[in-house]
């Protein structure tokens, strides 16, 4: 069983009704195979994300390759991939620490985390922080190719912020508001603090 994001060419979170719309008339590919179409499935178990201090619940759809059979769990963008805890959560403490310059120990009580669960957000990041700039830069110059250039910030980290807000800003001028995790989640494919052998989806 693979799993899959659902999201926009603007990164923003469709809308259920949209997902089972696209997903019947043979809208989402198989990333297992390459050729075939995904139909409905179903759904996943029932998952719970934090949001702070509150849980929230939601129970992704689940589809099946009708050429080779592979079964999908197509993602909401509201969490990356394998972390327990919403992406605004996640993307808002990475801001305070990298570019508020808040404490560890007070970004991880306000978002409601141990202190090493948000060492570790804040590891995975600076290791992918070079990839994740080069990708936001290149989604921000495809949404707006008159874009000029992204001036670097000083960090590695907050560079990819930086770069995640410009690309944020393009897919807003071309689609209207849209939240920046959101649309982190989307372009990211999810893979924002995972593995560094997951590789980041290109701009498209």
């Amino acid at each position: 069983m693979l799993a899959r994001r659902c999201s926009r060419a603007d990164g923003r979170p469709p809308d259920p009704v949209d997902v089972e719309a696209t997903m019947a008339a043979g809208g989402y590919g198989c990333v297992a195979c390459g050729e075939g179409r995904l139909r409905p499935w179903g759904f996943a178990r029932l998952r719970r994300l934090r949001e702070c201090r509150r849980v929230v619940e939601l129970r992704p759809r689940r589809s099946r390759c009708e050429s080779c059979l592979v079964t999908h769990v197509l993602l909401p963008t509201l969490a990356l991939l394998r972390r327990r805890d919403l992406a605004e959560v996640i993307g808002s403490a990475l801001h305070a620490r990298f570019v508020d310059g808040k404490s560890r120990r007070r970004v991880a009580a306000e978002a409601g985390v141990e202190l090493d669960t948000f060492r570790r957000w804040c590891s995975r990041f600076v290791a992918r922080a070079e990839e994740i700039r080069v990708a936001f830069t290149g989604w921000a110059h495809a949404l707006d190719p008159a874009l000029g250039p992204i001036v670097p910030r000083g960090s590695p980290a907050v560079d990819a912020l930086e770069a995640i807000g410009v690309a944020t800003a393009a897919a807003a001028r071309r689609f209207g508001p849209v939240s920046p995790w959101a649309f982190a989640v989307g372009a990211s494919g999810g893979l924002l603090l995972a593995n560094t052998n997951c590789r980041l989806p290109p701009p498209g």
